[in-house]
């Protein structure tokens, strides 16, 4: 039971949430880009949160079932077909033995995310599946997929107890100007007045030089006061570091556990998505809120992806008859 790459795209990985708890080890977290994407895709097939699913990158895979599973595709639109046939996005699909998934290139966004209903079948390395390449560990054998990889399941899950109320409607990238909220600091001292004004009026590009370790930006030069070299400290999931040369470079899945580059900000983790689904070219901007504002934003995240599973998991007949069995024999006996 599993799959068969028959095209392994540009770079397509096994994630899941991430490798928590060996920072201080060195090693890194790893995990989802776009967490809400990788969310959503579990949440439609009323998996486990944290359960892992392939990441694909701007060109993607073309894979063959050995077995009938459930999937579901969110975050950018890759044009996937199934047999030929045009796949819908952010909703579940029944595929069959010997059917072919195929991705091209993304119209919209950078990543997409594929979940499976049967589980995929990688070993669980310091608590996550997730592929950190640089250290060739988790996902399968800790690198990309290849043409020829097989991907087994773990469970035999061919049906839903539920049906879907509604398709989602899939997320829309906006190629003008995207702004990220951040939290300021915790170097944000060591800027001049006219280095932090212009972090949050500037208008940056994003490079080429983007991959899951960081996104580096071009445009307005930010200055420091007397350079922005530091002693190493702990680097979080969207830090903005400031090297002498002022373009911000924003810290991503893959990024180092420590670094020496003053860290003017922090994005607020529920807009990380938006710069990760970015392409070269596109353009960012910042905007500066509290903490309280950050956790508010997180906060009701959470509560809008739960309330979200509630309204389109809708049981099918079977489990409603089952219900009412149960209603009536409880009725009969207590």
């Amino acid at each position: 039971m599993g799959f068969r790459v028959l095209k392994p795209g540009m770079q397509t990985t096994i994630q899941d949430l991430g490798r928590y708890g060996y920072q201080s080890q060195g090693i890194s977290v790893s995990g989802a880009m776009d967490v809400r994407s990788f969310k959503i895709a579990n949440l439609l097939l009323d998996n486990p949160e944290n359960e892992a699913e392939l990441e694909i990158c701007l060109i993607g895979p073309t894979l063959k079932f050995t077995s009938a599973t459930i999937i579901a595709i969110t975050g950018g639109d890759f044009s996937p077909t199934i047999n030929g046939k045009p796949a819908p996005l952010y909703t579940a699909i029944y595929v069959e033995k010997d059917d072919v998934l195929k991705f091209a290139s993304a119209r919209t966004g950078s990543r997409c995310y594929v979940a499976f209903s049967s589980y995929l079948d990688v070993p669980v390395v310091m608590g996550s599946r997730s592929t950190n390449m640089k250290s060739k560990t988790g996902g399968y054998h800790g690198r990309p997929l290849r043409e020829d990889d097989y991907v087994g399941f773990r469970i035999k899950r061919r049906y839903l107890p539920f049906f879907l109320s509604r398709h989602l409607e899939p997320q829309k990238f906006d190629e003008t100007a995207e702004t990220l909220r951040v939290v300021m600091g915790p170097q944000t001292d060591m800027f001049t007045r006219q280095g932090l004004d212009t972090f949050l009026s500037g208008e940056f590009t994003v490079t080429s030089d983007f991959d899951r370790m960081g996104c580096r930006l071009d445009g307005p030069f930010v200055s420091t006061k007397n350079g922005s070299d530091i002693i190493s400290d702990g680097i979080a999931f969207g830090a903005v570091q400031v090297p002498s040369h002022g373009k911000p470079i924003i810290m991503l899945s893959d990024r180092q556990t420590t670094g020496g580059y003053a860290k003017i900000a922090t994005v607020a983790s529920v807009d990380i998505p938006k710069l990760v689904q970015r392409k070269t070219d596109h353009k960012i901007r910042f905007e500066a809120i509290t903490v309280e504002e950050a956790q508010a934003l997180y906060l009701k995240e959470i509560t809008e992806l739960e309330e979200l599973r509630k309204s389109i998991h809708v049981p099918c007949k079977e489990v409603l008859d089952c219900r009412l069995v149960a209603k009536r024999l409880t009725k009969l006996f207590v």
